[in-house]
Formats: C-alpha cells, sequence, structure tokens
C-alpha cells in the first residue's frame, strides 16, 4: 500500500488516522464537504484535500485500486460520488472503525467507550502515559490542548489509546486489551431503534476485550457485560466502586482528591482542569494508566499538567470578572453533568448558557430530558438545530425544548446569527456555549467581544 485515500477526512476521527499515515510515509489524500482548521493543518502536513464530491480531483496516487486504500466515514452517503466510483472499480474500502481495530489487533488496545466523557478520558489517558516512561500511541476524538493534536506517535511503545465510537456499532470493529465504559445513557436511537438495542451493542463490545484483558466498568450502568474468560472487571466512580476518589477538596479554582484503587492508592491528587465531572474522567484514566504500567508519580504529574481538551469545558475567557467556556455536550447527562460542574464552580455568580441542539432524532427523542437537564440554570438561550447529516423531521425544532423548561427559568430563543449581538449586552458574569454543532464556530468572535 503506498497510498491512502479519506472520504471525509475532515472528521476529529478521520484527521487522526489521516495524521498516522502521514508519519509513517504514506501518500495521502482526501475529500471533504467544508474547509476546516483541521483539514487546513492536514494540507500543511502533507495531505492533498479537496471539497467538491469529484471524482477528477482524485490525485493521481490515489486512482490504482492495488497501491491505494480508501478510509470513509459512515456519514457519507450512499449516493457520493466518489464513493461510487471506488466501490464500482474494486478498491479495499475500509470504515474508519476497521483501520482501527487492525492496530488494536497489532498493539495492545486501550480503548474508552461510553455515550459520555469518552473523549476527555482517552485525552487524559493518553497524556498520562505518553508522559510516562510507558508512552502511548492515541487516536482521540478531540484536539488536545497539551499537544494541539487529535494524534500522537510513539515508535517504541506497545500501546494505543483510542477512544471507542459506539456510532454505527464502529466499536465493534476493536479488540480491546483493557477498556473504561464511562456511561451507557441510551442514545444515536435513530441508528439503534431502542435502548435495549443500545445497551445490547455496550454488551456486544465487552465481550470483544482479549482474554486476561481488563474491563474498567463505572458504577450504576444499565449494561450488563459479557466478558471472555480470564478478564479482569474493576468498577469505578467518584465515591464508590473498587476505583474510587477520597478527601475530595474544592475551592479557590482547585480539586484535589486521593485515589483508592487496588492497583495502588495515589494520594494528593490536584487536577489541571478544575471541574467536578473530571474527577470522574479521571480516575477511568487513571486506572488504564495504572494497568499499563504508570507510576504514582508519573500519574500525579500528568494529572496537574492535563491541559484539558478542545471544547471540553474549554475556557475561553477567564478573569474575574468574566468567564467563557465552550463545551460539546450534546446529550442531556453530559449537559446534566457539565452545568452542575459549573454550577458549583461558580456558585453564586449569574450563569447563562446558549444551548444549539444536536440533530433532529436526539432533539425528537430527547426534547424533555435536555428541557429538564438545562432547567439547572436560571438564564437559557436556545438555538436552532444543527443538522448534521439528517433532514428535517415534521414538527421537530427546538421549540420543543424550550416549550418545556421550567418555568421559573429565565429564557429567549435566538437564531445562531443573532446570538453576537446577545453576547455584546455582557448581562452575566459566566457563559457558556453548549452543542457539538457550528456553535463552535462564534467561540472566537465571542471571546474578542468579552475581552
Amino acid at each position: 500500500m503506498k497510498a491512502v485515500y479519506f472520504v471525509g477526512i475532515g472528521g476529529i476521527g478521520m484527521s487522526a488516522i489521516a495524521r498516522y499515515f502521514l508519519n509513517i510515509g504514506v501518500t495521502v489524500g482526501g475529500y471533504d464537504k467544508t474547509p476546516s482548521t483541521l483539514t487546513h493543518a492536514l494540507e500543511k502536513e502533507g495531505a492533498m484535500i479537496h471539497y467538491e464530491d469529484n471524482v477528477g480531483l482524485i490525485p493521481k496516487a490515489c486512482k490504482d485500486k492495488n497501491e491505494c486504500l480508501v478510509i470513509y466515514t459512515p456519514a457519507i452517503p450512499d449516493s457520493h460520488t466518489e464513493m461510487t466510483f471506488f466501490r464500482d472499480n474494486g478498491f479495499d474500502i475500509q470504515k474508519r472503525a476497521q483501520v482501527l481495530g487492525t492496530l488494536t489487533r497489532s498493539l495492545k488496545g486501550l480503548c474508552v467507550a461510553g455515550t459520555h466523557g469518552k473523549t476527555t478520558t482517552s485525552s487524559m489517558a493518553a497524556h498520562i502515559l505518553h508522559q510516562s516512561h510507558v508512552d502511548c500511541n492515541a487516536f482521540l476524538g478531540g484536539i488536545t490542548k497539551n499537544y494541539g493534536t487529535n494524534y500522537i506517535l510513539s515508535k517504541k511503545s506497545q500501546y494505543v489509546v483510542i477512544e471507542a465510537d459506539e456510532f454505527d456499532r464502529s466499536f465493534h470493529w476493536l479488540t480491546p486489551w483493557a477498556t473504561v465504559i464511562t456511561s451507557t445513557d441510551a442514545d444515536h436511537l435513530d441508528i439503534y431503534g431502542t435502548e435495549d438495542a443500545y445497551l445490547e451493542s455496550f454488551r456486544k463490545y465487552s465481550s470483544l476485550i482479549v482474554p486476561n484483558g481488563f474491563l474498567i466498568l463505572h458504577t450504576g450502568l444499565k449494561m450488563k457485560p459479557d466478558t471472555q474468560k480470564g478478564v479482569t472487571t474493576y468498577t469505578y466512580g467518584i465515591e464508590d466502586g473498587d476505583i474510587h476518589a477520597e478527601n475530595i477538596k474544592t475551592g479557590n479554582g482547585r480539586i484535589t482528591f486521593d485515589l483508592v484503587s487496588p492497583l495502588g492508592d495515589i494520594k494528593d491528587i490536584e487536577l489541571g482542569v478544575p471541574v467536578t465531572v473530571n474527577i470522574d474522567n479521571g480516575i477511568g484514566a487513571m486506572a488504564l494508566a495504572q494497568i499499563a504500567g504508570a507510576t504514582e508519580e508519573e500519574i500525579r504529574r500528568a494529572m496537574l499538567s492535563f491541559g484539558g481538551v478542545d471544547r471540553r469545558f474549554d475556557f475561553r475567557v477567564r478573569r474575574n470578572d468574566m468567564v467563557y467556556l465552550s463545551d460539546y455536550a450534546h446529550h442531556p447527562e453530559e449537559i446534566r453533568k457539565s452545568l452542575a460542574s459549573i454550577k458549583q464552580l461558580y456558585e453564586g455568580r449569574r450563569i447563562r448558557v446558549i444551548f444549539q441542539p444536536h440533530l433532529y432524532s436526539r432533539t425528537r427523542d430527547f426534547y424533555m430530558e435536555f428541557a429538564d437537564a438545562l432547567s439547572q440554570l436560571d438564564d437559557v438561550v436556545i438555538t436552532d438545530i444543527y443538522p448534521a447529516r439528517e433532514e428535517p423531521i415534521p414538527g421537530v425544532t427546538s421549540d420543543l425544548i424550550y416549550d418545556n423548561l421550567a418555568s421559573n427559568v429565565k429564557k429567549q430563543k435566538c437564531p445562531k446569527d443573532k446570538i453576537l449581538d446577545l453576547v455584546r449586552k455582557k448581562d452575566f458574569d459566566v457563559l457558556v456555549t453548549l452543542g457539538a454543532g457550528d456553535i463552535e464556530d462564534l467561540s472566537g468572535e465571542i471571546a474578542n467581544i468579552l475581552n
């Protein structure tokens, strides 16, 4: 194989694999619908990318079926012209997850699965190991602040950290040596149909852990694991489970705690990103790192130096009089945990959240849960649904959430193109923008206004 072509190269998971192939000297080409910061970065690193579905624009090196592997994302429609060309001409075509699955069979896969928390947990685990004597490769679902990338390469480590994505059952291609399962709150019901089918998908995933591997399972999950012979299972949680935290201290912008673990207790851990939900994420990450052999001091040092992930509790303005943070939360339980952490961190301050729902189907399935989670705050702004891959569903708009917010909430509807005008009023102390859609495109301008 001399070349790899990516259909949907700008996706966060796809771009990490593209960087892997660029780093090992393979020719990389790709298509994406729109230019982005990620695609521009890949072009600077050597990828040949275009933004029109046009077979004529595919690089010559990527048109030889005997020399080129094609990797695609499930979000690409069947009608895509370039995909039709590759299928009709007998190319080796693989999903992104298939490629990651191959890596978990050649290296020891340290995987993080779950409805939410997996990007931060996997990024923390990768940071701990990369900073330790163990080291690791990593394919992550977000851009880490420490490295400015979603990919880490090690030419010496036997470990690879992978964010295991349940969308389209992609994680069933993986063969984990050790995995954390953070949460199993129903999601992607446009794919799974029912909560039971969603939970069954996680049960199937747990059966893929190699014999004598490790499962680190969050307490309180509905799913029942089905592991192979010899798999060691640990439970974890903030204050319960085999691995948990004790002596949690929060104040003055700091969070410290002790880790209690059958793999070795660690005292006086301080979070580099001090929000309470990161205690949970950190426990899962540290458990993976302990299993892989990181030392107590390496773990303690890395937890303090972890800078976070873009769009995950991402502080864009952080002054005494004004705070602005962007968060990727797009599932009701994610939002509930995110806002609870923010309320605790900024108790007594005027907090406003601007929420952009992600997907018509998710809004249809969970609008009551979204409204309940958002109603934790007194000041809520709802903007239009970001459709991503979906066509509109009759009767499904962000009004479903807006109309069901608690009666005591000061609520507003605001189209995306009016959000900056709303921000200019500065009638809040803490601003949070929530969602996995393109509301992030406004974050730089919002920060400039507030600064």
